[in-house]
């Protein structure tokens, strides 16, 4: 459901005030620097290119923790469904809308709420290279009206290649993933730089939409000896569509993403979205009681990597869960 704040006749008049009292030589306080009233409610658009579970354990946490700090809240939740223009169209109308903080949920959507604001603060999450996508200056000095968290561990890939390598066996890892994908491409790129190192080799396969993924997996499955997902968003969407593929074939399926275990991969070295969410709605807990601006707090990695075994698709594709490899079981 779409909620628009309505402002108070009293805010209006305050904030017609402080323009007439500061004139023309003073520029006007921007959203981040002006915390209302206690009992005043903030609006915060929240933009998510796509369903899918990992997102929106991320929104859980994001509102865990407003709810917490008691802060009187109101959401503008929109959801792109995987297409672009939709995301452009979601963030020009919550700037036009003046909401007073945007969360966005993806690398895309924070993409699109960047192009249209450098003045209305920013809080992403599910964003694997902050950096690279070009939303901060660097994860300690974000600059600007953008902050957040990353879901990415910088342990993550190192981790899991090593297990596919070591305990596994593999010699060569396939994955399927979107190409139009920032966040996709860039954790293939830091994929084939530690695969070179192990000497692995790598096999892709391109998908433009979820249409597409049982089809590209077809095209690579009886090449590799595990298949590799990485937290792509059309890719992840489809998820079931990989597992069937893969199970079918006895390939374990390793996901980048521990959320993807209850759909049935076989393993994964991945984070808590839910943690990730919460720590970005502490941020903006920070930013709309005016205690920071977004420049001024650090973009953060995920603290915690978990090993997790789905003991049923391991039975299903014949693979024995050994007691060294340390993993939490999913029954």
């Amino acid at each position: 459901m779409r909620y628009i704040m309505k402002k108070s006749v009293l805010s209006i008049v305050s904030a017609a005030f402080i323009l007439a009292a500061c004139g023309s030589n003073s520029a006007s306080p921007t959203p981040e620097s002006k915390p209302k009233e206690k009992d005043e409610q903030y609006t915060i658009g929240v933009t998510q290119i796509m369903e899918h579970p990992a997102l929106n354990l991320a929104h859980e946490g994001f509102q865990k923790a407003l709810e917490e700090s008691g802060l009187n809240v109101k959401y503008d939740v929109q959801n792109a469904q995987g297409d672009n223009s939709a995301n452009d169209t979601i963030a020009t109308n919550f700037v036009g809308a003046n909401v007073d903080l945007i969360f966005a949920n993806s690398t895309p959507s924070a993409q699109a709420a960047l192009s249209k604001t450098t003045e209305i603060p920013i809080v992403f999450t599910s964003v694997v290279d902050p950096v690279g996508a070009e939303l901060v200056a660097s994860m300690e000095e974000p600059g600007g009206n953008v902050t957040g968290t990353s879901h990415h561990h910088p342990d993550s890939i190192a981790r899991t290649l090593k297990f596919m390598k070591e305990e596994l066996g593999a010699k060569t890892i396939g994955t399927v993933y979107n190409a139009g994908e920032q966040n996709s491409r860039a954790q293939i790129d830091k994929i084939k730089v530690q695969m070179d190192e192990l000497g692995l080799v790598l096999k892709e396969a391109s998908a433009s939409t979820t249409a597409e993924v049982k089809q590209a997996t077809e095209s690579i499955v009886d090449k590799v000896d595990v298949l590799y997902i990485v937290t792509d968003n059309t890719v992840v969407t489809a998820f079931e569509s990989v597992v069937s593929v893969a199970n079918d074939n006895k390939i374990p399926l390793i996901a980048a993403d521990i959320d993807s275990l209850d759909r049935g991969a076989f393993a994964a070295f991945g984070v808590d979205f839910f943690e990730v969410g919460h720590e970005a709605g502490e941020m903006a807990v920070k930013i709309l009681n005016g205690e920071s601006k977004p420049s001024e707090i650090a973009a953060q990695p995920p603290k915690n990597l978990k090993f997790v075994i789905n003991k049923k698709t391991a039975d299903t594709i014949g693979v024995e869960i050994k007691p060294e490899w340390n993993a939490e079981i999913l029954d």
